[in-house]
């Protein structure tokens, strides 16, 4: 058994529950940190980031919300003795530069924190991920559709769901297995590509609902977050992923998650089927 202590960085993340879950059930220890955990973690507090790094052996990273922090962090997990990182990042991120696609500010973070991860002298792996699928029941997509409606600013292009089960999977095996997984970085993708039209179908039949799907231009998009709470950089964002998706630059599936998990990943048609028989999708009373 491993019992070296493990770091989930964004422990109460969608990710992070679900690896610290996995890893705790094979019996290694994991030190949970979040700003809400008990082990308490910042990404604009460096000053405890030192406490929460001594003894551990390897650490998942999930990025912070803007470039930069990541550097540091990588630094001191090094001269804390940390041996492994493990990062979740987006799918293509390479391609996301001031270069590669008109200069949008979308997905500056991760490719900061690649670039962090990748260039810190202890083990590293990658994992890049498409669109979630848990997006449509745990995230951005979930109240328009109790709504009723999900209108986005995407195209006709398909995008290759990712189960987010498969990514905590393959993130508690690169975590754990040494020698297969160190300096790879891995696109992760479902097994194949679904328009939104198709997904909300899928849903709807699923949890007996009446829903519909609406594509909207980007500006009607942004306003409609931006009236609901939602920040105008935050709305702006998800508008320009659904740009680089109707690129189609990531529109294909990978074969990288039957790689590292030796298995099949999920469809969305399987999340769809626990998500609705959960009531994720129940109309509100």
């Amino acid at each position: 058994m491993n019992t070296h202590t493990c770091l989930v960085v964004g422990a109460t993340g969608r990710t992070g529950c679900r690896v610290a879950a996995r890893l705790r059930l094979r019996g290694i220890p994991v030190r949970a940190a979040s700003r809400s955990s008990r082990v308490h973690f910042d990404w604009s507090q460096p000053a405890g980031w030192d406490a929460v790094l001594h003894g551990i052996y390897a650490a998942y990273v999930v990025p912070p919300p803007v470039p930069g922090p990541v550097h540091e962090f990588a630094a001191r997990a090094a001269a804390a003795g940390v041996r492994r990182l493990v990062l979740l990042s987006g799918r293509g991120a390479d391609g996301w530069g001031a270069d590669g696609w008109g200069g949008s500010e979308f997905g500056r973070n991760m490719v900061s924190a690649e670039e962090a991860v990748r260039g810190a002298p202890l083990e590293w792996t990658v994992l890049r991920a498409c669109n979630f699928a848990q997006n449509f029941g745990e995230d951005v997509f979930h109240a328009p559709l109790l709504a009723g409606e999900l209108a986005l600013s995407a195209g006709d292009v398909p995008e290759p769901f990712v189960d987010v089960e498969d990514i905590a999977d393959a993130a508690v095996v690169a975590l754990t297995e040494r020698d297969r997984h160190v300096r790879q970085v891995y696109e992760l993708s479902g097994p194949r590509p679904v328009r939104f039209a198709e997904a909300v179908e899928l849903i709807a039949r699923a949890s007996e609902r009446t829903l519909t799907y609406r594509r909207i231009t980007r500006d009607a998009y942004v306003a409609g977050r931006v009236g609901q709470g939602v920040s105008r950089h935050e709305a702006d964002e998800v508008a320009e992923m659904f740009a680089l998706m109707a690129g189609g630059s990531v529109s294909g599936t990978t074969g990288d998650l039957a790689t590292v998990l030796e298995r099949a990943p999920r469809t969305l048609e399987e999340y769809v089927v626990r998500a609705a028989a959960a009531g994720v999708w129940d109309a509100p009373q």
